[in-house]
Formats: C-alpha cells, structure tokens, sequence
C-alpha cells in the first residue's frame, strides 16, 4: 500500500519530509493540503484533530511531527541513505541537531513570519525582537559548530540537514544571516545544491507570493 503524506509544498516542515522521502526515492501519494483540496483537509483532521502538518499515512498507522515521521521511514522504509547512524551515541549528535534547527531556527523564523501576519495593531514587538536576538545567537553557535564539518552531524547527510535545509532557507529570508558567518552561509549553499532539497525548493516557487515577508529573488 502506497503512503499518503498530507502536506503542502511551501511548509518548511514539509519540505523536511520530503527531502527524506527524495533522498532515497521512496514512493508516496501527494495529499496536497490547500483551500481547493476540502477533501484532503478534511481527511487530515480525521487523522489529527490539531490539524498540524506533515502527516503520513502507512499501512494504517498514522504519523505525526516531521522528525518522527522521518524516523519512521528510516526504520520501515531504509534507503542507501540512512538518516540515522546505527551508532546510538551518533545517533544522539544527529538528534540533538536536529532539535537545534527545529526550536532554535524554524521556531523563531516562523515568529517573526506569523507576526507580519497580525494586524499592526496586535503585533508583538517585544517578542519579534526575542526572536531575531534567539536567531542571531543560533547562526553564531552554528558558525562555530559547522567548522570543519560538511553536514550538521558529521560527514554523513542525515535527519539534522533535511531540518537544516528548510530551516536556513526561510530564516535568511527573515532574518538575514551575516555574512560573517561564512561557515553558515557555505553549508546552506551545499544544501541547497543537494538535490532532494533543490527538488523541495522547486516544487515550492509557484508559492512564493503567499511569503508575507516576500520572497528574495537569490534563492
């Protein structure tokens, strides 16, 4: 039975998805998630209820959260690329970037993206601020963490560069990264030369007007 991944091609998390199903090829069934998709919507919140996506389908089992699901199929559907080390102590290093760009990148980015959404007068100054301080912070640890290293993890691509991926992608545009911080912007131009990503990226652009922020034209 093939899988069903209910997503939307511009979400950063379901790019992340994505990018693990490209890396190896692994078969799926678009349900794209959009206002003229009612069906799709709706079979999504029989699914979840939070109405929170990515969410896969396989075999009857659903599944929620990007890096679960992607564990998932590193587990049920294993490729030549394998997004988890067997190695349970690199294991860890994988995970806990993979935590890094989820709560320290994609979480604040989306703070500042959310916000432009509000009216003026409900915007949340205080917090917008937070949150370019919590990104300026992250691209210099990861400046520090990425010298020497040619993936987030290591020298192997892994769950922690298909968070990566997305993560840097919208971040710059939210909130640009120095240019400083070379060993930052060099890995995010490996990324975006990665080909499941590049794929990700090139299903995303007829989106890009839906960007409040607008999209730059040098991605």
């Amino acid at each position: 039975m093939t899988m069903k991944l209910y997503a939307h091609p511009f979400s950063s998390y379901c790019q992340k998805v994505l990018i693990a199903l490209y890396e190896n090829a692994t078969p799926f069934e678009w349900r794209m998630l959009a206002p003229d998709s009612p069906q799709a919507v709706a079979e999504l919140e029989a699914l979840w209820p939070l109405k929170r996506f990515p969410v896969l389908v396989d075999d009857g089992r659903t599944l929620a959260e990007a890096s679960i699901i992607i564990e998932h199929l590193d587990l049920q559907h294993p490729g030549s690329v394998r997004l988890l080390p067997a190695d349970a102590r690199a294991a860890l290093e994988v995970r806990f970037m993979d935590r890094f760009f989820d709560n320290y990148v994609s979480t604040p980015q989306q703070k500042i993206v959310f916000d432009s959404l509000r009216p003026a007068a409900q915007r949340d100054r205080h917090g917008v601020g937070d949150a370019r301080t919590m990104l300026e912070t992250a691209y210099r640890w990861l400046d520090q963490a990425m010298a020497g290293r040619k993936w987030a993890a290591g020298d192997a691509f892994s769950l922690a560069d298909c968070a990566a991926a997305p993560a840097l992608f919208y971040a710059d545009w939210s909130h640009r990264i120095d240019e400083g911080f070379e060993n930052v912007h060099a890995y995010r131009q490996r990324l975006l030369a990665r080909p499941s990503f590049a794929r990700a990226v090139d299903e995303a652009r007829p989106y890009r007007p839906l960007f409040p922020l607008g999209a730059p034209e040098r991605d």
